[in-house]
């Protein structure tokens, strides 16, 4: 049962995050326990690791069908509180108005259905103070039904990770990472967390006197229903920002063209669009692309799910890597014509990153290819190509104006991103209490680490499949901020689109996938010290993305 319970929590790690983990051996444990006749958790079908792997999957299947299936709604009377630009996504309601003496007649208003797309929009454009409060309460405090899918997953992977005698399932899940373990971790997170905070701190006032001076005192302080709607003012008032305008500039088929040439004047790639075979795609929208590598030929694939890694045949043959790309951009009736938010353009590079990295890796067993790297390293390619540019013909007073709208409020998402991880890592470090009350740890984390209020009654992380998905590796976003930040200004930002630039990321990088160690690759790539060695484990140096985003190291 001891070899049988490794070989099978090994596959249940790789099958969480899709990336295969190397690293040193773990250290010598004793003999695991074994599990009783009632099972893990006392769930009879988690008596063996295949068991507990579907319980896994079912419990983030059925995640995934809550949030679907209980997306909240709130009813909004009378119709003219929701503003005509937010029409497209509300269903029109009507209910009895009595008017005394003379009858009654019909008031129309909107039923605002809250799930996260919809929230989002509520959320930045309603200028009604109480619409907000009311989409953003129900929308973060739904599905109710997941908080009990979580408090079952958390408790199973504890007494899984007691099983094969970690401390907890954070301790087994970082194992075998850059980091090594929680300890180091939470040190890293701890630090960024100082780091941010008092810039954060600026950026809330900044906010909350920009409220006042719009709404007046009466309307009190800032809330959370209000971060978005603010922001978005002040950065279209700073620099005369139209979201839609923005959007004109970026249709999706420019944005194709964007990434074709970014590919080609970096790694000297084409990308050709090729048919799809009868019965191949599972919607007209799916568009299928050939790699063309002068060296080496061509191989399909986009972006990003690995659906074949590259791998050593023989010395003469090697089978080329197949990957998917999947976005949930906003619909149009033709997709040819949808145009994207530029944070959706940074969501396609974002993916896009992913894809080159399994594509031009060039590793002898697809267990290393692309993405199949340490935890904390996967992000980083991605986050990288989100400094690159598509190269669309776009004023250049615009362009100025997105740059510094961006550099707008960047400790308070910094916070953010390390709020999420300073979750994920309570939620499955050391067992707290039983039963646990996620609510209340998630409450107090933020209070300690944002500048922000909780609104209380409410879950936002009932929505948040990363932390099923994920497990104690949310920070692994963060290490990528820091390594692709340091690679930006070190190796790309003088020449981004050059040869030399892209031969350098491609035979010093992207081609090894996981089959070297991290730290070697970036020493090799940009030299000197870009990691630091802390407890036994690596966190990466900060100083790159210190200098990105204007922040000042403590």
């Amino acid at each position: 049962m001891s070899a049988l319970l490794r070989r099978a929590v090994s596959n249940i790690r790789l099958g969480f995050r899709g990336h295969f983990h190397t690293s040193v051996a773990p250290r010598p444990r004793p003999r695991p326990r074994p599990m009783n006749d009632t099972g893990l958790y006392g769930f009879p079908h988690l008596k063996t690791p295949k068991g507990f792997q579907r319980f896994v999957d079912d419990a983030i299947e059925r995640f995934g069908e809550n949030i679907a299936s209980d997306p909240g709604h709130v009813d909004v009377f009378p119709a003219s509180r929701i503003p005509k630009q937010l029409h497209h996504l509300v269903k029109p309601i009507y209910r009895d108005k009595f008017l005394g003496a003379s009858g009654k007649t019909k008031e129309k208003g909107f039923q605002i259905i809250t799930d996260p797309t919809t929230l989002t929009s509520i959320l930045q454009y309603s200028a009604d103070a109480e619409v907000r409060k009311m989409a953003y309460v129900c929308g973060n405090s739904v599905p109710h039904a997941n908080l009990g899918v979580l408090d079952n997953l958390i408790a199973a992977r504890h007494d899984l990770a007691q099983i094969i005698e970690y401390d907890s399932y954070a301790e087994y899940a970082l194992d075998s990472s850059m980091a090594s373990s929680p300890k180091v971790v939470l040190s890293f997170l701890l630090e960024m967390s100082k780091m941010a905070r008092p810039m954060a701190d600026e950026e809330f006032k900044a906010i909350s006197d920009f409220k006042r001076e719009k709404c007046g005192h009466e309307y009190g302080d800032l809330e959370p229903w209000d971060e978005a709607y603010f922001t978005g003012l002040m950065k279209s008032s700073a620099f005369n920002l139209d979201l839609s305008v923005v959007a004109s500039y970026f249709p999706l088929s420019r944005c194709i063209e964007g990434l074709k040439l970014l590919a080609q004047s970096l790694f000297g790639v084409t990308f050709r669009s090729i048919p799809l075979a009868p019965g191949e795609s599972w919607h007209p929208d799916v568009m299928k692309f050939s790699l063309y590598n002068p060296d080496e030929g061509k191989y399909p694939g986009c972006a990003h799910f690995a659906i074949k890694g590259g791998r050593r045949i023989s010395d003469l043959e090697y089978q080329l890597p197949v990957v998917a790309l999947v976005c949930n951009f906003r619909g149009s009736h033709n997709s040819r014509h949808v145009k994207l938010y530029h944070s959706e353009v940074e969501t396609l590079f974002h993916e896009f990153g992913h894809a080159l990295h399994s594509l031009l890796s060039r590793t002898d067993y697809q267990h290393f290819s692309g993405t199949r790297v340490l935890l904390d390293f996967a992000e980083t390619p991605s986050n990288l190509f989100e400094h690159e540019s598509s190269g669309d013909v776009i004023p250049e007073e615009l362009v100025v104006s997105l740059q510094r709208a961006k550099k707008m409020f960047v400790a308070t998402e910094l916070q953010r991103q390390i709020l999420y991880a300073l979750v994920d890592q309570t939620l499955f470090g050391n067992k707290l209490s039983s039963p646990r009350d996620t609510v209340s740890v998630i409450a107090d984390l933020k209070r300690q680490h944002t500048s922000w209020k909780h609104a209380e009654g409410t879950h936002w992380h009932t929505r948040f499949s990363h932390l099923l998905n994920y497990g104690a590796g949310y920070y692994s976003y963060l290490y990528a901020k820091c390594f692709a930040a340091t690679i930006w200004e070190k190796t790309c930002k003088e020449d981004p689109l050059s040869l030399a630039t892209g031969s350098a990321l491609r035979s010093k990088f992207l081609q090894h996938g996981g089959a070297k160690d991290p730290a070697d690759l970036m020493n090799d790539l940009v030299g000197g010290e870009t990691v630091r060695y802390r407890d036994g484990g690596m966190v990466p140096d900060i100083t790159s993305l210190c200098n990105e985003m204007e922040l000042e190291k403590q």
